[in-house]
């Protein structure tokens, strides 16, 4: 059988793909994963990578159909930072119509018996649905996405009828990475344990062993640092002089010049595996993107989340609501916030019975298996 896997350009949305497409892989069936310009890096997971509609930029299309199509909706989406996903996804529908043939044309070149898309990318179950094979969404993380789906679908209506399909049509399916008390009233769909991808690499020897003091983990993610400058991580960092614990700062390729000199109990690391970090810690501090909290959660330790937009507020409040960590705005960080997280056991306790539920959930290899009952290929 052939999976084909499909997402917008961007570590959030492809990197959460490849355990289940690596699980499908290690079934014996072939795989790609298609995206546009930006999404190359998911090719170092090892699988292939397909390019859709080279030269087409995801967020300067976004911004071109908010000024020309949809100035009310970019209104929303500029004053809340990309963080009302109403507005924000019927504006990302215009992108996926913009690459529309380019994706028919990608998957009826590559026929796959089965496609697997990143809820921001309908463009796939457009794809999908004009071959004939079934189509399942993939969510990422806390987002309840039904809703979403339909705006993005009612956006692109006249896109779909263009290319032969009258009714607008349903996934065969949804995967669901939220932890079942996270989930809300909203739990729909297919559950899947979510299993950390990071990339490849391996922690430095000094990080794969626990410190002679509580050791935190702190990121800001692949996006927020280089559109919101350093505010946030600054705070942290003069908030850490002041507690006893080690913070290790993974900040991939970002530039801490700026910073000056660390207190001697921060250390930069750059880019490091943060999973595989996280074992080593007794809390996390990040921006709330779907994927770090899940790890964190999977971890079983309490995590401080510092949301800037997007989504990343509904990862925080999930988090908060169900106990397992904090949420706070840049002015909030100190000393004091720090030591909470630290040392608030009823934070702990409740990441960990997450962590527990998580180990109980589907594993991606599971789901893989059921997904092959979706089309008539044998396995």
């Amino acid at each position: 059988m052939r999976v084909l896997f499909a997402g917008a350009p961007g570590i959030g949305h492809l990197f959460p793909l490849v355990p289940l497409a690596r699980a499908m892989r290690e079934l014996g069936h072939e795989v790609a994963v298609a995206s546009m310009d930006g999404g190359e890096a998911v090719a170092g997971a090892g699988l292939p990578y397909l390019s859709i509609a080279p030269g087409v930029d995801w967020r300067k299309e976004i911004r071109e159909a908010g000024r020309t199509r949809r100035p009310d909706l970019m209104r929303r989406v500029v004053e809340s930072n990309s963080a009302d996903r109403e507005a924000f996804v019927p504006l990302a529908a215009h992108v996926n119509s913009r690459v529309a043939d380019a994706m028919v044309e990608l998957t009826a070149q590559w026929r796959p018996d089965l496609v697997v898309y990143d809820y921001q990318f309908p463009v796939a179950l457009l794809a999908a649905t004009r071959l004939g094979v079934p189509a399942v969404q993939h969510d990422l993380g806390f987002v309840r996405t039904p809703k979403l789906r339909a705006l993005m679908l009612a956006e692109m209506a006249d896109t779909f009828a263009r290319h032969g399909i009258d009714r607008l049509p349903e996934p065969a399916d949804t995967i669901d990475l939220a932890p079942p008390s996270m989930a809300g009233e909203e739990r729909y769909g297919c559950p899947m344990r979510p299993v950390a991808y990071n990339g490849e690499g391996e922690l430095p020897d000094r990080l794969a062993v626990p410190a002679d003091r509580p050791r935190v983990a702190v990121t800001l993610g692949t996006v927020p640092p280089k559109t919101d400058g350093l505010t946030r991580i600054e705070r942290v960092i003069e908030a850490a002089a002041d507690v006893d614990a080690e913070f290790v700062l993974a900040t991939g390729e970002l530039d801490l010049g700026t910073l000056g000199t660390l207190p001697d109990n921060v250390r930069a690391y750059g880019w490091v595996p943060w999973r595989a970090l996280l074992d080593s810690c007794a809390a996390a501090i990040h921006h709330g993107g779907s994927s770090t909290a899940l790890s964190a959660l999977d971890a079983g330790i309490p995590q401080l989340v510092l949301p800037d937009g997007s989504d990343r507020f509904i990862t925080a409040d999930a988090v908060r609501d169900r106990g397992a960590g904090l949420r706070a705005a840049a002015e909030d960080i100190g000393p004091a916030l720090l030591e909470r997280l630290l040392t608030d056991d009823s934070l702990t306790r409740a990441a960990r019975e997450v962590g527990t539920e998580i180990a109980a959930m589907p594993t991606p290899a599971a789901v893989a298996r059921r997904l092959t009952g979706l089309t008539g290929t044998a396995d």
